[in-house]
């Protein structure tokens, strides 16, 4: 019988959010390196909030290949793409403008702006970028992204994926979409589990103080299902936590010393 469980996550903690963010620099270049190799890109997922900040290691990184980059949302807003709310906006202002030449605009996939008011549509021409990307190359069920970078909320959500929405057991769609989210803005589009636990590489990046109760939760008390437990990439993909130590004082989960 072949062992196709999902393998369990890997725990970095960093003593400081400074060397956190060295660290997943060097994770993302490894991740690089191996994907161009093999296939000649490197295909990623992004979310917002502290994350593209976090992505700071990757300026003026010599070792980048940015040209190499496809580069997709995990989710995103339904605001126009020069909205302050836009993850999009957000991963330029905090990266993409400040690396040159970065990665070619047709790399980056954006939502489609001329569909904001029919979030079915905007859903759907998102998931057609992902077939484009994936089913014609990879011929899979799913797509299987090199590496999906993912944050966390405090109740434990990711993406737009929230605790006891209906999304949580969406099993068909690649790219859903949100009207209700409990955080604004409401309408948003997201990733499904299906893609998130077909990655190869899943990190979850995390730092403060502030996240503690919530990582020991989804860390120590899976069972409790909060969103962010139940993303568990299928094998042979892996998932990772990178988080500094103020944001793991609570957890029990045993750790492993950051070497790549």
């Amino acid at each position: 019988m072949v062992n196709t469980a999902p393998s369990a996550p890997v725990l970095y903690v960093f003593p400081s959010a400074t060397e956190l963010v060295d660290g997943l620099a060097q994770f993302i270049l490894k991740a690089q390196k191996e994907s161009v190799e093999k296939k000649g890109r490197f295909t990623v997922a992004l979310s917002g909030g502290s994350l593209p900040k976090q992505l700071s290691g990757l300026i003026n990184n010599p070792a980048v290949k940015w040209d190499k980059w496809h580069v997709f949302y995990a989710d995103e807003r339904v605001v126009p793409l020069d909205h302050e709310d836009s993850n999009y906006a957000l991963s330029v202002r905090e990266l993409f403008s400040k690396v040159a030449p970065g990665v070619p605009a047709q790399q980056i996939h954006t939502i489609n702006p001329d569909l904001l008011d029919d979030l079915e549509e905007l859903a759907d021409a998102y998931e057609k970028e992902l077939i484009q990307e994936f089913a014609m190359k990879d011929a899979a069920r799913f797509p299987v992204f090199d590496l999906i970078l993912l944050g966390i909320g405090p109740d434990g959500h990711t993406c737009s994926l929230f605790p006891g929405h209906e999304l949580l057991s969406e099993e068909d769609r690649w790219v859903a979409y949100i009207e209700d989210s409990p955080k604004p803005p409401p309408k948003r589009i997201t990733f499904t589990y299906p893609v998130l636990n077909h990655a190869a590489r899943v990190a979850f990046v995390a730092s403060g103080a502030a996240k503690q109760d919530t990582l020991h939760t989804v860390l120590d008390q899976p069972e409790q299902g909060l969103p962010a437990s139940r993303v568990r990439p299928a094998h042979p993909g892996h998932l990772y936590w990178f988080v500094d130590e103020a944001a793991a004082q609570k957890v029990q989960y045993p750790r492993t010393p950051f070497k790549l």
